[in-house]
């Protein structure tokens, strides 16, 4: 993948020896920004997602995301600024620079389900909203009644879920694979 100085160089990626090359960096970025688009990602945002993550050092500069991206610094910032205020992206400086860095928190998708957990809560509140408003008694209010169950359910066991991957992350060799 490239390094920062690289993409700083020549505000593209360079190919390394025997590493991907840049096409399909690109078509990789593009793949898994759809996929985050598909759970409601706006599109700039899921693409600095994925070019911070396939970055080596997790952080690149908004000239180096542009770059990276083909997109111009504008774009970066709206992405930046989205995935700032959701937690999922840092903002950092160097002692003495006037360069913005920005890079992934080491605990990104604890984040992004804490953060799934939120809407589960609120599409909670509104499943037990309909179902007072049109009868628990009706079929619509009990299968309703029956997605809330659900929603609750899976919201319930996320601490425990995320408890459990803490315990095997603590175990995970240093290529991060079980």
């Amino acid at each position: 993948m490239p390094d920062e100085a690289s993409v700083a160089r020549a505000g593209e990626p360079a190919e390394e020896a025997n590493g991907p090359d840049r096409e399909a960096v690109l078509r990789y970025i593009e793949r898994f920004a759809s996929l985050l688009i598909s759970l409601g990602v706006p599109p700039m945002p899921a693409r600095v997602f994925a070019a911070l993550l396939i970055t080596d050092s997790g952080r690149l500069t908004a000239a180096e995301l542009a770059g990276v991206l083909l997109v111009s610094r504008a774009a970066i910032s709206d992405g930046v600024r989205y995935l700032t205020q959701l937690g999922l992206v840092d903002r950092e400086r160097e002692p003495g620079s006037r360069r913005d860095y920005y890079r992934m928190p080491d605990d990104v998708w604890v984040k992004m389900i804490s953060l799934r957990d939120q809407i589960l809560v609120r599409w909670s509140g509104l499943l037990r909203e309909g179902i007072a408003l049109i009868g628990a008694g009706t079929p619509a209010g009990t299968r309703m009644a029956e997605h809330a169950a659900y929603v609750e359910f899976v919201s319930k066991e996320l601490p425990g879920v995320l408890q459990r991957w803490e315990e095997c992350k603590a175990s995970l060799p240093a290529g991060g694979t079980a």
